[in-house]
């Protein structure tokens, strides 16, 4: 089977960055000058695939008007002559046959892949999530590698600190080659202590359409649906693997690590890294003391 669709998630209220997403979806907060949810498309047209399914929420029409034509805008930047721009506006309207569906209920990640059960319609998938993005090796590419070798669901997994742990949804399994394991268990958010890995899931997946039979039989917790249920459900049926990943993870949905890919970002361009970098070694030179 072949995997030609692929789910991203960006149903959530944010409610980490709020004030500034109370009006506007944390996907679409820019790193510099591209919001993040383009990065996300942008990985998985470069893995081969153009069927895209976006589940959005209440207040999310941003996405769709950041994918969609801008006949005005266009029109503006044609007058003027300004043809760069007006190449960057026309290619996001033309990278690739988006599709949207809507969580009408906060009830969590399973819940919210559920509603892209119709398009679906009985194949394999790829979801990602909205708010983190890869800079290096392509890692959609690395899970659909695994998928295909072995076709079985499989999730992307990173490398943390032990500490951080606690953040995440920790994998349980055995290294059957060099990293790719096979699942046994998976845990959300455990106490460090309690961690059968620093191994976490990192917003990337593939799955079996049985996944959905999965969705189906987990129970609500606290009004939500978690993944290691479903996951754990799947695993009775069939292997699940993990793919550790060679990309390195922006986990921007957290507001620290926000600001320091925005950073590590405007120092990689050449418009930009002279003067960030000549503004922080000013701030050294005040010991990081602001006015």
């Amino acid at each position: 089977m072949k995997v030609r669709k692929a789910v991203v998630l960006a149903a959530g209220f944010g409610t980490r960055f709020l004030p500034a997403t109370k009006a506007q979806p944390k996907e679409m907060l820019p790193i510099i000058d591209k919001p993040i949810i383009q990065y996300v498309v942008e990985e998985v047209l470069e893995a081969g695939i153009r069927d895209i399914i976006i589940v959005t929420g209440r207040g999310k029409h941003n996405i769709e008007n950041h994918f969609d034509r801008s006949p005005d805008l266009e029109l503006h930047l044609l007058k003027k002559d300004d043809k760069e721009k007006l190449a960057q506006v026309e290619k996001i309207s033309k990278m690739a046959d988006v599709f949207y569906v809507r969580q009408k209920e906060q009830k969590g990640l399973p819940d919210a892949i559920y509603c892209a059960r119709d398009h679906i319609n009985g194949e394999p998938f790829a979801v990602l999530y909205g708010d983190d993005f890869f800079t290096g090796k392509n890692p959609l590419k690395e899970l659909l590698d695994v998928f295909n070798k072995y076709q079985s669901s499989v999730v992307g997994v990173t490398e943390v600190p032990r500490k951080e742990v606690h953040r995440y949804g920790v994998i349980k399994g055995r290294e059957i080659e060099p990293s790719v394991y096979e699942m046994d268990d998976v845990v959300e958010k455990p106490r460090v202590e309690d961690a059968p890995s620093n191994l976490v899931n990192n917003g990337r997946l593939v799955l079996t359409p049985e996944y959905f039979e999965a969705i189906e039989q987990t129970p609500l917790v606290k009004g939500e649906k978690w993944w290691p249920d479903a996951a754990r459900i799947l695993m009775k049926k069939q292997k699940f693997y993990a793919k550790r990943m060679d990309a390195k993870w922006h986990a921007v949905g957290d507001k620290t690590n926000y600001v320091k890919t925005t950073i590590e970002f405007a120092l990689k361009r050449d418009d930009m890294k002279n003067e960030i970098k000549a503004y922080l070694q000013e701030l050294e030179k005040k010991n990081f003391v602001l006015d």
